[in-house]
């Protein structure tokens, strides 16, 4: 199974299983997968922005969680631990109702206890506007039947799909 269907698979789990996801980021859509990547992005809608009418730096703090339990599916599990840290840096406003954020999230370690994940998100002109890192405990994660970590493992992943199906 390639990155971009796994991971897509995976989201659905979040949405289908979550509390916080579907009420708050059912919209967003994973754009491109493989192996420790995932890009996805967001309609802003009024759900998504706080009373400047601006997004919400809570809901970038949701992606960031998000988009790192995302990478860590890209590497092939399917339960993504859970998390020990969360940072976030604004740099500027994400957006208003009507713009799309984009996010690229980057699994930066993955070994056998813990995962490390960044993420820098864009505006519409493809200016940064925030970033962040997030740390999962995966130790458990990795008993999980779900999980296609050897699929995945970039030795058998080198014709693994990254763009949208």
């Amino acid at each position: 199974m390639p990155a971009l269907k796994f991971v897509r698979s995976v989201w659905e789990s979040f949405r289908a299983s979550s509390g916080l996801e579907p009420r708050l980021l059912d919209s967003l859509r994973v754009t491109a997968a493989s192996p420790g990547k995932v890009n996805f992005e967001l309609d802003i809608l009024k759900e998504h922005t706080n009373r400047l009418n601006i997004l919400h730096g809570g809901t970038i703090a949701s992606m960031v969680d998000l988009g790192g339990s995302l990478a860590v599916a890209s590497r092939g599990l399917f339960a993504t631990g859970v998390s020990t840290d969360l940072n976030v840096t604004y740099l500027s406003s994400g957006g208003k109702i009507g713009d799309t954020i984009k996010a690229e999230v980057t699994c930066d370690k993955f070994g056998k206890t813990l995962a490390y994940t960044s993420i820098k998100f864009f505006n519409g002109k493809d200016e940064l506007v925030a970033r962040g890192s997030h740390t999962k405990y995966v130790a458990l994660a990795w008993k999980d039947p779900n999980n296609i970590v050897e699929q995945l493992s970039s030795r058998s992943s080198k014709n693994s799909s990254a763009s949208p199906s």
